[in-house]
């Protein structure tokens, strides 16, 4: 079975998307005059989530469809991570770096493509009744204090 680059592209944001990746997109770059055929665009809230993005499309894209990147930059500094598959582009960044670079508004002409949905468990980051210390039994729980240390 053949595969083609939208439905490779398609998992790559699902998967970004599974880790909450913000403000998911995916442009159509095969009627402009780019280096690409696509890019996916999304952002983390902070530079572990950013990674964790990364990571997971990584870890997708080569158990699942045994494809690797041909370029990746970005990842010690993780406020913009580049994933280049030659027929689409990953850009995964830290959320104000989104806005500053604004690719959205560059590649403007550029059609969208609908991310698919997917199911995303865990704690809802806006729920005001979430406490994310009832994840843990209180054995886990290590509290460091200043007066322990003089001991």
């Amino acid at each position: 079975m053949e595969t083609n680059a939208l439905e490779l592209v398609q998992a790559a944001a699902a998967t970004a998307a599974s880790r909450r990746a913000r403000n998911a997109v995916i442009l159509d770059m095969r009627e402009l005059d780019s280096f690409t055929d696509f890019f996916v665009i999304c952002s983390g809230v902070s530079d572990i989530q950013v990674e964790g993005i990364s990571d997971a499309v990584l870890e997708e894209l080569e158990e699942k469809w045994n494809l690797r990147p041909w370029h990746r930059e970005g990842a010690r500094r993780s406020d913009w991570i580049l994933l280049d598959y030659v027929d689409f582009v990953v850009h995964i960044f830290l959320e104000e770096k989104l806005e500053y670079y604004n690719l959205g508004h560059l590649w403007a002409e550029a059609p969208v493509i609908e991310v698919p949905d997917v199911e995303v468990t865990g704690y809802d980051e806006y729920d005001e009744d979430y406490d994310e210390l009832e994840d843990y039994d209180d054995e886990e729980i290590v509290v460091w204090s200043d007066d322990e240390d003089e001991n």
